[in-house]
Parts: structure tokens; sequence; C-alpha cells
């Protein structure tokens, strides 16, 4: 059935729409049929070949539920128990090893009780680890029975009256335009009213190499391709949202025909997300999340909406026409959204730090001020301007940092702020919904590693109900003067540098975290699944993102102690729990590297090894296993999960390593992209082999455990051995392995040809337009450019196979 026989009963504007009737059996053949042709042109867009599907990957499934389905009595309980339980065993532990062997046996025997002492430092820190893992499950357990979802009318009233801004910044270095796509198209069908989104485009400017420089173009492209494509529905819905807010200040019942063309107007705008949901280009699972849960998610909504209008004119009954009003806006305000891009290395005078934060500062730096572009021998420079033609940078009161591979559903704005708007929030500096996987797994890493990401969704969500929220930056709703009031500013060559996020690490998220909740602000994880973001799908795009997260944990440490030590002399509270919380999230990579390094390498006396230590870990275990089936994986994950972590131990290791020399040296390091690549990205062949390294050394030691008879530890050896053996067949690929290591040895040993530098100011006249801008002191290259100290970024190189880190 076509639109426009479905439409012979209104026109597209509401004065037209008074001839004529319309059957909701019309209205249900018609909606069926534009679904059926979305399906069966799923794939009708142009498309890359997909990449193929590994045998243990995942199935294409539905995504998890918007809402978390209430905990029951029964499960709440039964977490209670378990904290009960590792509590208990570990404090028999300690005094079963401890105090009664040393008083039973003294402290003759010095090696014994060297091993004692660290065994039993290793355990209590793991332990710690789990029993922090059972105290946020049990907080998000808490949280599922106590959220009620506000109905969408309250959110429509309330946004009626108070409309704050909001800002968008995409942050994006050398990423695929199709990527950035999707991401910039889920950003602006929010319904939010006047939305404004900003892709920050981190590439080098003038980048010589042709896949980079295609890469860019399509990027700057992007915010114009998707205006355009927004216009037409936009135009059609703003034409009638005039006559319905005038009716709706006069009150009372909205007309017939005023609802009519209201349905026509929601299912036209169905189907128009329908046909664009089937022309979507599918490459992978994640483009079949775009377009099947975004478009088509909201494509469904408004085609509800469009039923539930036939049906009450079909009944006769009245719909206010405030309600009508409130509706027409959703449709405007869902296509309603200003697209820019901006390049901070455009300019000489911003940040060139390589690193997402910086990237967001410059940009932050400059909201609120109109400016001009000025040509210096630095380069192009903006400075402040009331010219009637100047650049102008809006403020805004809300900022919504989006990774660049995130996507997020409908309404994730509109609730987050409605809720930061309500009163008693006012002091809620940053709201998000932790970001869970993209569904269908292509790969056996990739299932497994967002499992790993969607039970990340279940602590964040505990770590809210102790005040112990820590902002994840790939979707975060900031309030803009929670910022202002964290800003640091600095002058670098004259040049004034404010720093709203800190780029001291690579995890930026987590130190400006701690800096807010120190000016007096809390942080909240909204409970409900709104936002997903792509997980790495090889081992050498893994290694890339675990390496970074494994980093600088350890240097906001001492950050946090302090604000606690001086919170508690000031004579306020700060709970246990959320101390315990935050520094177990900051450095629990580190103690769990080394300690399950000393575990493998050291053949600790078996007397060490109780069952009591098997019981305290045991519901750590349990409960992990019981998440994975309540978010759709297997039981048995969680063995897959232990033998994922045993082949990143050297990356975390690494990340561990890298935070202490960064504390000596005091010195930034580069941020790391995570790849995007359309084959593999090849992993460092240190890392590779430090996982042969693994799982030959637990099988050397299970063969000593023999002989000794020391068979606590080789049951452990043998366990460990066979888990590393899995996860480099099944996550990292034999043929995969070998090809790596040969690869890192080719480049271990390949030496680079060096370019031979020209020497600056040897010979020539002095630059005179250096030498009135800089100064006469100033030593530049005769007759060009003078040498600035600026920092640069190599052109990335779009579809290579190596990672590549920015630096």
């Amino acid at each position: 059935m076509d639109f426009d026989h479905l439409a012979s009963a209104g026109a597209r504007t509401v004065n037209d729409a008074t001839t004529g009737g319309l059957a909701l059996d019309d209205l249900d053949a018609w909606l069926h049929d534009a679904s059926g042709d979305a399906r069966s042109h799923a794939h009708a867009g142009p498309s890359a070949p997909r990449r193929r599907r590994q045998w243990g990957a995942e199935r294409p499934r539905p995504p998890l539920p918007m809402q978390e389905k209430p905990a029951t009595t029964a499960a709440t309980w039964l977490g209670g128990l378990a904290i009960t339980v590792t509590v208990v065993a570990w404090g028999v532990y300690l005094v079963q090893s401890v105090v009664s062997r040393i008083i039973d046996n003294g402290i003759h025997d010095s090696r014994f009780v060297i091993q004692t002492v660290v065994y039993v430092g290793i355990m209590t820190l793991l332990l710690l680890s789990a029993l922090m893992y059972l105290l946020a499950r049990q907080g998000a357990l808490y949280r599922s029975r106590t959220h009620v979802r506000v109905p969408r009318a309250e959110i429509d009233a309330f946004m009626a009256e108070t409309r704050p801004s909001l800002t968008v910044l995409v942050p994006s270095y050398a990423e695929e335009p199709s990527v950035v796509r999707s991401t910039l198209l889920s950003a602006a069908l929010q319904e939010y009213p006047r939305m404004r989104v900003v892709l920050l485009l981190d590439d080098p400017p003038a980048p010589t190499d042709p896949a980079a420089l295609a890469g860019l173009v399509g990027c700057r492209a992007l915010p114009g391709e998707i205006t355009a494509l927004l216009k037409e529905p936009y135009e059609r819905f703003r034409s009638s949202l005039d006559l319905h807010e005038a009716t709706a200040a006069r009150g009372g019942a909205g007309p017939a025909d005023h609802i009519r063309a209201l349905a026509l107007d929601f299912a036209w705008a169905g189907r128009w997300l329908r046909d664009q949901a089937a022309a979507y280009p599918r490459v992978n699972h994640a483009d079949d999340f775009l377009a099947d849960e975004v478009l088509g998610g909201l494509a469904g909504d408004f085609e509800i909406t469009a039923r539930a209008l036939f049906a009450a004119l079909d009944e006769g009954a009245p719909v206010p026409a405030e309600r009508l009003s409130q509706l027409c806006r959703r449709l405007v305000w869902t296509f309603d959204a200003t697209l820019t891009s901006f390049e901070r290395k455009t300019y000489a005078h911003l940040p060139h730090d390589s690193n997402k934060a910086m990237n967001l500062n410059a940009y932050i730096g400059l909201m609120g001020r109109k400016v001009r572009q000025v040509e210096t021998r630095l380069g192009i420079v903006l400075r402040d301007s009331e010219a009637p033609d100047a650049l102008e940078f809006p403020d805004s009161d809300y900022l919504l940092t989006l990774d660049a591979d995130s996507v997020l559903l409908r309404e994730y704005c509109l609730r987050l702020v409605h809720h930061l708007e309500l009163p008693g929030n006012e002091r809620i500096a940053v709201i998000q919904t932790p970001y869970s996987a993209f569904r269908g797994a292509s790969t056996r890493l990739e299932r497994i590693a967002g499992a790993t990401t969607d039970i990340q969704h279940i602590v964040h969500q505990g770590l809210s109900y102790f005040g112990a929220t820590f902002w994840v930056g790939a979707n975060a709703v900031i309030r803009k003067v929670a910022l202002d009031d964290i800003v640091e500013v600095s002058y670098v060559g004259g040049q004034e540098v404010r720093r709203y996020v800190q780029d001291r690490t690579v995890i930026e998220d987590t130190e400006s975290s701690i800096d807010l909740v120190a000016a007096g602000w809390s942080l909240l994880n909204y409970p409900e699944r709104l936002s997903y973001s792509a997980t790495p799908p090889d081992f050498g795009s893994l290694v890339v993102q675990r390496a970074r997260w494994a980093n600088g944990g350890l240097l906001i440490v001492p950050k946090f102690l302090r604000f606690v030590r001086r919170e508690r002399k000031a004579g306020r509270r700060v709970p246990r729990s959320t101390v315990a919380l935050r520094f177990t999230y900051m450095a629990s990579i580190c103690w769990a590297s080394i300690g399950l390094v000393l575990l493998l390498a050291f053949p600790f006396d078996s007397r060490l090894l109780s069952p009591v230590v098997v019981a305290a870990a045991l519901p750590y275990f349990l409960a992990m296993s019981a998440d994975f089936r309540r978010l759709g994986y297997k039981r048995s994950d969680v063995l897959r999960v232990y033998a994922f972590n045993l082949i990143l131990l050297a990356v975390n290791l690494a990340g561990t390593l890298k935070s202490l020399q960064q504390a000596a040296a005091k010195s930034k390091i580069a941020f790391a992209r995570t790849p995007k690549v359309k084959d593999r990205t090849a992993a460092p062949a240190l890392y590779v082999l430090a996982a042969y390294l693994i799982a030959a050394f637990s099988f050397y030691t299970l063969a000593n455990d023999v002989m000794t008879h020391n068979w606590s530890n080789g049951a452990f050896a043998l366990f460990n051995g066979l888990l590393t053996s899995y996860a480099i067949v099944a996550f990292i690929g034999v043929r995969n392995s070998l090809v790596d290591l040969v690869l890192g040895f080719v480049h271990w040993v390949r030496v680079p040809v060096k370019t031979p530098a020209v020497a600056a100011g040897s010979t020539g006249d002095p630059d005179w337009e250096a030498v009135l801008y800089f100064g006469p002191d100033h030593v530049g290259t005769p007759g060009g450019r003078p040498t600035v100290a600026v920092a640069t970024v190599p052109s990335p190189r779009r579809g290579d196979t190596r990672a590549r880190a920015r630096s």
C-alpha cells in the first residue's frame, strides 16, 4: 500500500487534512508493508564483504533490553550471602594459615614465613577485587529494584517549559568515515531541541598518505551530508508545529483533523526511517545495530504513536491540544540538529598534544566566544572579536562527549538531561549510561571482550549505588558549569591553554572524576542501557585498547587519597565502601597482574593452599557466571574470561610499569587509538610471545610439581596451562600468532633509513617576518617558516594492519 494512498485522507499540512476518513486497519496494513519492505531490502545498500564469522562466535541476536529486569528477592539474598561467604572464608583462612601455623610452629623457618606473608598478601588483594565486584554487583541489584522509568509525556511537558542547550562533541582521529557516520547519525536523531553536533577532527590537516587524505575528506563531508539528509523531514514537520502550538495555547481538546494530520506525519516519519534503514550500508554487526535499533527502533516508536493517534480518532476520544503540540515537537526535535566540524590542528595557537583530552579542551575553551582568524608567522590563530563576520562558538548548558565508535539509542539525551534538571540533582556534574557491546560478534575474541564490557555495565551501575561513580568518556552528559569549576589555566608560549579534562594520563575521564568529586560535584550512572560501543575483534586491536586502560590508574591514586584525607580532616564523612571501590577501580589491575605473575612463576609451599581459599573465591566465579547467563552469554564463559585475562597478563603488566615510569619521569604519553581495520591488526610480538611463555612455563611447572609431589601447585599450573593454550588457539590463532612473531622479528632487526637533517640558520639572510613576530633572537629556517615548538602527529594510514599509536 503506497503512502500516497494512505494520505488520501489528509495532506502534508494541517489545513489540508480535513477530507475523508482513515481506517486503523489501513494504517496497520501499510505499516506492515513498510516493515516488510525494510526487511526485504535490509542489505540493499552498498556493502563491502563482511568479516568471516568464526566458529564459536556469537550469532546475531537482539540487544539487551533498555531497562534492567528488577532483581528478585532471592537474587539479592544470594548476593548478600556471596559477600558474607567471601569475607568469612578469608578470615578463616587468615587465622588458619597465619595465626595458627605461626603459633604452632613458631618462626624458625624464615623461608616459609616469607612465603606465607607474600602468598597471603596476594590472596588478600585478589579476594579484595572479588569482594568489590560482589559489592558493586549487589548495588546494581538494589538499583534495578528501585528504578522507575519516567513516562514520556512527563518529559515532554517538562521540556516544553525548560529547554537547556546541549552540544555533542565527537572527537575523532583517523577514523573511517563509515564509523563516524554511524555515530553522528545516532546523535543527530536524538529527540532533543536545537541540538548542536560538532565533529572534532584530530587528523593532520594536510596528510600526505592518499588513504588518510581520502578518509579525512570523507569525514569533513559528513556534517553536510547528514544535514542534507534530515532537511526534508525537518521542513515537513516544522511547517505544522506553529499551528499545533497556536491551538495548544487556546487549551482544550485538539480537533480531529489535527489528530489525523499528526498521525499521518508520524506514519510518514516511520516510513522515511524504514527507507533509510533499508538503504543503510551493512558491513558488520555495528552497522546492523545502527540500521535495526537506531533507525528501525525510532521508526517503530513513531509507528506505534501513529497507531495510537488513529485509535483515539476512531474511538472519538479527546486528545489534549497541548499533548498534540508536544508530539509534533517530538517530530521536529528528532530531525532538528546543527552539524559542524572543527579541526584544532588548523590553528597554531591551540594545543596540539596527541590525546583526546586536549582535542576536547581546545574546543571547550572556545565555547561562548566570538573570534576571527589572523594569519601570523606561527600560522593561523584565533583572536577575540566583536565584528559582524566573526566566528561564533555558542556556549551550552550541557555537553555530551561521544566517542567516534559509539552509538546512542533514542531518548538518551532527553532522559539524561531531564534527570539532571530535576530538583535535588543540581550538583550532579556527569550522568551517563555505561556502554554495552554490540551483539552478534563475528570472532570468538570479540564475543568474550563484549562479555567483559557488559559485565562492566553492571559494575558501574553498582558503583553509583555506593557513590563511587567514575566518568566513562565514551558517552557522558556533562554539566558545563562543572567543567568551568575544575578548569586549569596555563600559558605556553604566551598562549592560554585551558584544561577542563585532565590529560596527564590516557584514561583522562578517570582523573577528571576525582577532580569533580574534590570540587563538591557528584557523578551518576543512569540505570538503563541506552548506549553501545565497538569492541576490538582481534588480538592486535585489543592489545592497544587494554594497554591504554591499564595505564594511568596508579598515577591517580595519590590524588584520590589526598582528597580522602582532606575530607576526613575537615570532618566530612567519606564512606569506606566508596573509598574501597574507587581504590580498587584504579589500582586492581596493578596488584592483579603482579600477583598472578608471582603465582604462576613461584612454586609456593603446598601447605599455603587451602580449600578455604577456594571457598572464598567460589562466590565470585558463581556470581559472574550467573551474570553472564543473565546477559545472554554462557555460564562457562567465566572460564573463557579467565583464559582471556591470562593472555592479557603481559599487556596489563606493561601498563602498570608504564604508569610507574610516568610517575618517575613526570611525563605524559601519547593517546593510542584502537585500530579499526577490515582484516586484522597485527599484535606486538612481545605480547604474543608472552602468551606462549605462560603456557610453556605452566606445563614446565606442572612437570616439576609432579616430581616433587606438590599436587596443589601442580593442579593450578595445569589449569593455567590448559586455559592459556585454549586462549592462544581460540583468541589469537596459531597462524596469526606465528605471523605476528615473524613481523615483530623483522621490525626488530630492520634499521630504519634516516633522512639527513638540514641545518637551520647556517646560511642566508634573516627572515624579516620571523624577526618582527618572534623577536631578534629567534632562530628560524632561512627563507622559510620559523621552527615552532608545536607537537605534530604522523599521518595515519587507514587500513594498515599494524597497530599505530598517536605520537
